[in-house]
């Protein structure tokens, strides 16, 4: 921070408390040029704006004042090169998401993708778990999310029902913002995965605020997020499904999956900005995996493989895709890396 308005420091001060940022504050430009071209963002106060004509032009500056439509402050806006202009007390909140978006650090949002089924027992939670297993072995960040309270609980699905770390019912009553790395921290790990589940008491599904806080911190700390979905359209789900850049629905390859599938077709498809079809042997006559894709008028995310081993492997305390080489391991493997590359899923 650049500024000698001491009220204008006093409120950056605050700011930079609620957003968990501890600042350097300078008067004017420091000599020592690191100062200034490495942290992640610069507030320079409309008081100092004029010292800091000539400084390196970098990313991340932003001129913050209390007079928007002082003409001089914009046209010393453009002089320092500043990204915009902030004027306080209105743009607090946002000033508050800057500074917490710059102390976490993620170079950009995780890739989102949210797991459906076409019908009861598709296979939806087993391949949002293996999902996650493979991403987490390729390196990348993950988190995966239980999204269905009706259902049996993702960390018993992986194995680590009783590692310590806090649940669904935790975050109830949260609101508004979550430090991202806080969340992450707060979770169970299990074979590299972060795992928000639900715990065993009766669950109800959550509010939508509190949905919408916890992925909106998940998808800041960057990576993977992979989110099993309950089969509807309560408020919860859907405020769910509006934060997803990928959505999958399973269906396996018979007539009436694929009947089903289109009814959660028109159920969830208008939430979701990007909605594929995957679509699970072994198929009835005259079906395949392109046939059941266009029935659904869906574009094609791929073939899942038969995998009669995966209830044994279960049975032996095995999580579904745990095995690189397996079936769903592979399928898994491949379909990161066709989705993680630049520009998006492919």
């Amino acid at each position: 921070m650049v500024t000698e308005d001491l009220g204008l420091l006093d409120d950056l001060l605050r700011l930079c408390a609620a957003a968990g940022v501890e600042p350097e504050v300078h008067h004017r430009v420091p000599e020592r040029r690191a100062s200034w071209t490495d942290p992640p963002l610069v507030l320079v106060g409309d008081d100092a704006a004029a010292r800091c004509r000539g400084a390196a032009r970098r990313p991340g500056t932003l001129l913050v004042g209390r007079d928007r439509d002082d003409p001089e402050l914009w046209r010393l806006a453009v002089e320092i090169g500043a990204e915009s202009v902030l004027s306080l007390p209105a743009a607090e909140s946002l000033l508050v998401d800057r500074l917490a978006d710059a102390a976490e650090g993620a170079d950009r949002p995780a890739l989102t993708v949210g797991v459906v089924g076409g019908r009861g027992g598709a296979g939806a939670s087993t391949l949002a778990c293996g999902l996650a297993l493979a991403a987490a072995r390729a390196g990348h960040r993950t988190l995966l999310v239980d999204g269905d309270p009706l259902g049996g609980g993702l960390d018993v699905l992986l194995g680590g029902e009783r590692e310590e770390g806090r649940r669904w019912p935790d975050f109830a009553t949260s609101k508004g913002r979550l430090a991202g790395g806080a969340l992450e921290e707060s979770l169970p790990s299990v074979r590299g995965v972060r795992v928000l589940s639900w715990g065993r008491d009766p669950a109800a599904p959550m509010p939508p605020e509190a949905v919408r806080s916890v992925l909106a911190a998940a998808r800041r700390r960057g990576g993977v997020v992979v989110v099993d979905l309950p089969r509807g359209a309560d408020p919860s789900a859907v405020e769910a499904l509006a934060q997803l850049d990928l959505g999958l629905l399973v269906v396996p390859g018979e007539l009436r999956a694929v009947a089903a599938a289109h009814r959660m077709v028109s159920t969830i498809g208008p939430a979701v900005r990007d909605l594929r079809a995957v679509v699970r042997g072994p198929y009835a006559a005259g079906l395949d995996e392109r046939w059941v894709a266009d029935a659904l008028r869906l574009p094609l995310a791929g073939e899942l493989p038969y995998d009669p081993g995966i209830v044994a492997d279960q049975d032996a305390g095995m999580p579904p895709g745990a095995e690189p080489r397996g079936p769903l391991g592979r399928f898994c493997t491949a379909f990161w890396e066709r989705a993680l590359v630049p520009g998006g899923p492919a």
